[in-house]
């Protein structure tokens, strides 16, 4: 089960070099925002990949709730605002904002306690980790859910404004095919990982990134319009 998750850190590290790439040609703040939040998901699948691999330790949970159940999903949503309404003011305030979100989940998840015992299982929950109800255990529901929607909506938004335009059409299927792997890893990952079933939650680690990849591919693409007569 650890190569899956180990996979998709190598994926996401390829991925995030590609936005950094772009971003160092284009200085679009989104792209860096959205890098981060690849290599966030990077380090999650690795803590994963350890976790899986020689037996969960307090600290390779922690690294997988903070980067993975919780910060990384904001960022995107983040860099997916930043990408529909431009300006300064919008940029910083969003800045602010995660800013916050960061400090506050690096806060309360590394000063949680832990439940030793729990963390003895091939996948821990949150929940018997951290304690039900706790403010470790609530953080993806209070951050990382909305931010999915936010995320999965601005990006539907984004291909409604490009369909039917023949010079966006790559741009607007890869934007369909970038949200089908953020719901594949926020939908179906975040199922699993609660059910605590490791081997579909690893390979929807993998499968989610790696859809999200190709989705970008697609977008990047620069198709050639004949001129009309």
């Amino acid at each position: 089960m650890w190569v899956f998750p180990l996979a998709a850190a190598l994926v996401a590290v390829l991925f995030g070099a590609a936005l950094v790439r772009r971003y160092a040609g284009s200085r679009r703040p989104y792209e860096l925002v959205w890098a981060l939040a690849l290599l966030m998901y990077a380090g999650a699948s690795l803590a994963v990949a350890f976790g899986v691999a020689t037996g969960w330790t307090s600290g390779e949970f922690r690294v997988y709730w903070v980067l993975g159940a919780v910060l990384n999903v904001p960022f995107l949503a983040a860099g997916e605002l930043e990408l529909l309404f431009h300006g300064r003011g919008v940029r910083w305030t969003l800045y602010v904002l995660l800013a916050f979100i960061t400090a506050y989940t690096v806060a309360v998840v590394r000063t949680a306690e832990i439940h030793a015992a729990a963390l003895m299982q091939d996948l821990p929950s949150g929940k018997e980790v951290f304690g039900d109800g706790t403010a470790a255990h609530r953080l993806p529901q209070v951050v990382a859910i909305p931010a999915y929607l936010v995320l999965l909506g601005g990006t539907l938004w984004s291909a409604r404004r490009m369909r039917g335009r023949p010079e966006l059409r790559d741009r607007f299927w890869g934007t369909l095919v970038i949200a089908f792997g953020a719901t594949i890893i926020a939908g179906f990952g975040s199922t699993f990982a609660a059910l605590g079933y490791p081997v579909p939650f690893s390979i929807s680690l993998l499968a989610g990134i790696c859809v999200m990849f190709l989705g970008f591919l697609r977008a990047a693409r620069r198709r050639e319009v004949a001129p009309s007569n």
